[in-house]
């Protein structure tokens, strides 16, 4: 959780979505939170209508995102200075949601790329969140178990994934996008920033 990704992913979706005359609705985003690119794309084909391939649908998305981003990456606060402190003591993983060539291109414009040891896109696994593969592949990465791992999670579907990948689970909750109150009782730990952050040198950082 680096960035304000949801409101700006939701508003790309809205956008193409209603562009090529599909049928976005309200639930729209939050249904599509955690999934992997394959899986969101075939949403937007299946659920709301878009008459494209659910491969040029997540190009098209990706490509208006890398357009927003290039004219200001909507980081979270504290996100740049909690990754370089957390870098200087532990090893990083990132385990996203995002595709691939967005999560470069986050952590090229912000700075943060030589931050992370890891990083991996749930493209890159089987299923994206509420499955815990892509945090199960940032530990094997990492060459961590995961139960010696932390996952620093805002979402619902983050934090289930993370917390079925055995992980110690600590939440910094979005007013804009809550979590679900079943979800946010499986946290280990939650606070109200990244800047409060507890540090425990025993674990692995994956975000």
């Amino acid at each position: 959780m680096l960035i304000d990704s949801e409101t700006v992913w939701g508003s790309v979706r809205e956008q193409v979505t209603r562009e090529s005359g599909g049928r976005w609705h309200n639930r729209a985003q939050q249904e599509m939170m955690g999934m992997s690119s394959q899986e969101w794309s075939r949403y937007m084909h299946d659920a709301l209508g878009m008459p494209m391939e659910p491969a040029d649908i997540s190009a098209l998305v990706v490509e208006r995102l890398r357009e927003r981003y290039e004219q200001g990456v909507p980081l979270l606060p504290h996100a740049v200075e909690t990754v370089r402190a957390l870098a200087q003591h532990w090893p990083l993983g990132l385990a996203s949601s995002s595709n691939r060539p967005l999560i470069d291109l986050v952590l090229e414009l912000t700075g943060l790329a030589s931050s992370f040891r890891v990083t991996v896109s749930s493209e890159e696994v089987g299923r994206g969140k509420p499955a815990p593969d892509v945090y199960l592949e940032a530990a094997r990465r990492l060459d961590a178990l995961p139960a010696t791992c932390a996952a620093i999670e805002d979402a619902t579907n983050g934090i289930r994934s993370a917390k079925a990948a055995g992980m110690t689970v600590v939440v910094v909750p979005r007013p804009d996008f809550p979590p679900a109150p079943d979800a946010l009782d499986m946290a280990d730990v939650v606070v109200n920033s990244l800047a409060d952050l507890p540090f425990r040198a025993e674990q692995q950082q994956c975000r």
